[in-house]
């Protein structure tokens, strides 16, 4: 795993314009970047990929256990006038869509998993699309060898999954929902729509705040149009606290993400992975803060319900070395080992890992000169060489 500079595509900007690509410049400050790229063996890939692959069946055994499991519903967090909604979700096997798993990897030693965002996660656009553009017209034009390739079937395994929901799940309509005034969000689920629309499933846009609630209990659009199935770029953590979460059960939706997913993007996951799996390569040491636990030098501190580095802390040999503000931690927190993402130059990598209906088909790769991933952490493209 190599960190190689690169020159630019003279031309990106204008692509990312032509492509929809809004978000390239966040505030100010370079979101994509192509001054580099990471290289990978196939021997690193498949080591990635075999990881993401365990890791993910291994999270489901954890959802099983919980949603059998008052005292595991309560410790996650999830409120008890949604626990039979959640347990319906799957002892009804709801489809899922996608998710990623973000992991701590160096190319040698096993890939670490730090959380599983199998609920609301973003950057895929980047990842799918746009990075593999990239790759496309850096080979065409000399800057990568003709054999280059990369991790990357995503796009045409999301246009296949849409494809089964609506010939084996039979969605006839999808309604895709994201908050207002997030660019970000909105690019994500635009391109998700384009999917659904290559794969031939009638699809229709709406923002959460939009969503309505009819007479008879179910939920609709602007149009007063019923809502029966609904992808929302929104935490099941936030709807399960809102007035209308009481409709859920009764609504007749069903949901990408489905509700089950609430238990796997849940920082709760990881000392229960660990209480499961003990030792598993894969996995770092984690516990329930409240917990006795081993004493640990070297830890993270993450609450439950953070996302994009929110109140996370990183304490080293007894001392904070990092911090990030946010609204989280009154839900409870975890602690989890701490092990240190690889350095290139000044700055950290982290690599997302995206799973498909539960098959492991991509990367996506973020970089910070700070110890903690957060929203505007920069993306940078990947190759396979060798």
């Amino acid at each position: 795993m190599k960190r190689v500079a690169l020159q630019e595509r003279p031309n990106w900007r204008e692509k990312a314009t032509e492509f929809g690509f809004n978000f390239h410049t966040m505030y100010g400050e370079p979101y994509w970047c192509e001054d580099a790229y990471y290289q990978f063996t196939l021997a690193q890939i498949e080591q990635l990929e075999d990881a993401t692959a365990e890791l993910h069946q291994m999270c489901l055994k954890v959802v099983d256990r919980v949603v059998n499991s008052d005292a595991l519903m309560a410790r996650f967090q999830i409120p008890k006038h949604v626990w039979e909604f959640v347990r319906a979700s799957w002892r009804t096997q709801q489809p899922s869509l996608y998710s990623r798993m973000d992991l701590v990897y160096d190319g040698v030693n096993p890939p670490k998993l730090l959380e599983n965002n199998a609920d609301t996660p973003t950057s895929l656009y980047e990842a799918a699309f746009f990075q593999w553009l990239w790759l496309e017209d850096q080979i065409a034009a000399g800057g990568l060898p003709q054999q280059a390739d990369q991790y990357n079937s995503l796009q045409e395994k999301l246009i296949e999954r849409f494809s089964e929901l609506k010939n084996q799940h039979g969605f006839s309509l999808l309604h895709f929902a994201c908050c207002q005034d997030t660019e970000e969000d909105r690019g994500t689920v635009q391109y998700l729509q384009d999917c659904a629309q290559e794969a031939g499933l009638a699809n229709d846009f709406l923002y959460i705040e939009e969503i309505g609630l009819g007479e008879r209990g179910q939920f609709t659009d602007p149009q007063d149009q019923i809502i029966s199935n609904l992808f929302k770029l929104y935490p099941w953590e936030f709807m399960f606290r809102e007035t209308f979460s009481t409709k859920l059960e009764d609504a007749g939706v069903r949901w990408l993400e489905p509700a089950w997913k609430a238990i796997i993007s849940n920082k709760a996951l990881l000392p229960l992975l660990w209480e499961m799996f003990p030792n598993h390569p894969n996995l770092l040491e984690s516990y329930f803060a409240e917990d006795a636990h081993p004493p640990m030098d070297s830890y993270v501190i993450k609450p439950l319900f953070s996302r994009e580095g929110a109140n996370i802390r990183i304490i080293e040999n007894g001392k904070e070395i990092a911090s990030a503000e946010g609204p989280y931690g009154k839900e409870g927190m975890i602690v989890q080992e701490y092990c240190p993402m690889p350095r290139f130059n000044d700055s950290y990598t982290l690599i997302g890992s995206w799973l498909v209906n539960g098959e492991p088909c991509g990367i996506g790769l973020r970089e910070d000169r700070a110890l903690i991933t957060q929203d505007l952490s920069r993306f940078y493209p990947h190759a396979i060489i060798g």
